[in-house]
Order: structure tokens, then sequence, then C-alpha cells
């Protein structure tokens, strides 16, 4: 049962969080402060009652509309609070599948191993899902939650790496240290190595095209899924990036008629951050077994 208990505190948690990140998504594009001044109709100005900033619940209330003005409230509001919501829950349940221990209060240094990554991974989550939607609209993948997320990445590794080697631990505390290091070293490639990669390919286009294709908030957004996840699983992040990012381009090939203005094809900008952001949430859960299964099935 404390299981389920968790699970829907999770979920709740993330319903707010998630409204705090429409706010974040709201002001920092307009350099206002996301902790400063009280949530207000961005139409008529006026200042909201307490009971117009429940997550969720408010916006079905209100019907997706301002109670004095009219002004329609876009359907990013309900959808990201939802989105993060549900994300915190699926992954708080992850991890007590991952570690059935946890439900005993059996702390292993297995579950502990598994507990520090899910509540690591909820952060990695609210962040993802922050750039996604701040890509999508603006085109923007601030260094504010970029530069961060590369740190947190890290200290995660570190934190890995000392429940690894106490585990291990036997030979003193030289051991235990080359253990650390170890595992630092490994996440330390993953994140140069993702960053590198993606940098090598803006700058061969640039190159080619004389024009920039892919902006240097994707190369730190890389940086940063390479220090969380590892080498293999920011690999096949950037397949799943450049997939549904290919997938969305032909859209307005098939469908003129959803081209922005009288751009061409060619000339459509593509929030790429969104699509590596949605690739990196699926490795978060499922990148370890879906690279052994493409590893296997190609013959390495």
């Amino acid at each position: 049962m404390i299981a389920i208990y968790v699970t829907v505190f999770a979920g709740v948690l993330g319903l707010a969080f998630g409204s705090f990140l429409n706010v974040c998504a709201t002001r920092w594009p307009e350099e206002e402060s996301s902790v400063k001044g009280r949530s207000h109709c961005r139409s008529c100005g006026r200042t909201l009652a307490w009971w117009e900033n429940v997550p969720l619940a408010s916006w079905l209330a209100l019907r997706g509309h301002c109670r004095t003005c009219r002004a329609s409230i876009g359907w990013r509001y309900p959808l990201v609070e939802l989105a993060v919501g549900a994300l915190w829950a699926f992954s708080t349940w992850h991890t007590f599948l991952e570690a059935p221990d946890l439900s005993t209060g059996n702390f292993t240094y297995d579950a502990a191993t598994v507990l520090a990554t899910g509540i690591a991974r909820i952060a990695f989550l609210w962040i993802l899902v922050a750039l996604a939607v701040m890509d999508a609209e603006n085109l923007w993948l601030p260094d504010r939650l970029t530069i961060p997320g590369i740190a947190l990445g890290f200290a995660l590794a570190f934190t890995r790496g000392g429940l690894c080697a106490s585990m291990a631990f036997g030979g003193g505390f030289d051991e235990w240290r080359h253990y650390v290091a170890l595992w630092e070293f490994y996440w330390f490639i993953g994140a140069v190595a993702s960053a590198g990669g993606v940098l090598v390919i803006r700058l061969l286009y640039m190159m080619i095209r004389g024009q920039e294709g892919i902006g240097m908030g994707d190369v730190k957004l890389m940086a940063m899924i390479g220090g969380w996840l590892g080498v293999r699983c920011a690999v096949l992040t950037f397949a799943i990036g450049v997939i549904l990012g290919t997938l969305f381009a032909l859209v307005p090939l098939v469908l003129p008629s959803a081209r922005a203005g009288n751009q061409s094809w060619r000339q459509q900008k593509l929030p790429f951050g969104t699509f590596l952001s949605i690739g990196a949430a699926v490795c978060a859960f499922w990148g370890v077994p879906l690279a052994a299964a493409y590893l296997s099935w190609a013959g390495f």
C-alpha cells in the first residue's frame, strides 16, 4: 500500500510543480521573475484568486477562459500540469517496481541506489518538460535550466558512484575512491561525447549550408542528457529526436496549410530540443533495455 500512497502523492506534487513550470514558461521569455508577483491574467491584468491557481482543476472550472475578460487560457497550462503529474507518478511507481524492498522499508544498497536514481529522475523529467515547452513555444533552451541540469547530472553520478563503491567496499578508502572515479569518468565521457557529437554536426551543417541548423542550446541539452543517462542512452535519445523531428517536419510538406506564414517548407524552424527532451524522457525509463535490444539485433 505504501507504493500506492507515495505514487499518488508524487502525482499530486507533480501537478503543483507543473503549475510552477507554467509560470516559468510564461514569465521567463518576458524576462519576468517566476517567484515575485502574484499570478494574474495576461490579458486584463487581474490578480487571480487562490482557487484560480489550483492545478488542472481551475482550468476545468473556468472552462479555459478568464472569468473577467473571457480571454482564452491556452491548452498548454493543463497539459503541462498533467504531463508533470503523470510523469512523476509513473516514475515513482517505476522506482518501486525496480526496488520492491522500498515498500517494506528494507533499504538495501540496491534499493538505496534505485531510490537515489528515482528521486533524481523526477527532477530530470521536470527539466525536460520545461525545456520541451520553452523550445516549442520560443525556440529557446535557457541556460538557467541546461547548465544546472549538467551539474545535477554529475552530482547524481557522484552519488551513484559512492553507493556502488560502498557495495564493493572492502579494500579501504583508496578502493572506494577508485570506484567513484570510474563512475564519474563514465558519466563525464557521456556528457562530453554527446555534446561533442552534436557540436560536430552543427559545424558541418554550417560549413555546408552556410547557416545555423542546430543551436548551441541543443548542444548543451545533449551534454545534460549524456551526463544523466550515459553515452548509449544519449545516442538513442538523439536517434529518437531525429525521427520525431523528421516526422514533424513532414507535416507542412503534406499539409501546406500547416506552414507558418509565408515561409517555405525549407525555411521552417523545428524545436529540436523538444524532440530531444521527449527522447530523453523515454530513455530515462527504458533506455538501457532499448539500447541492449538494438545492439543484440544488430549483432554487436
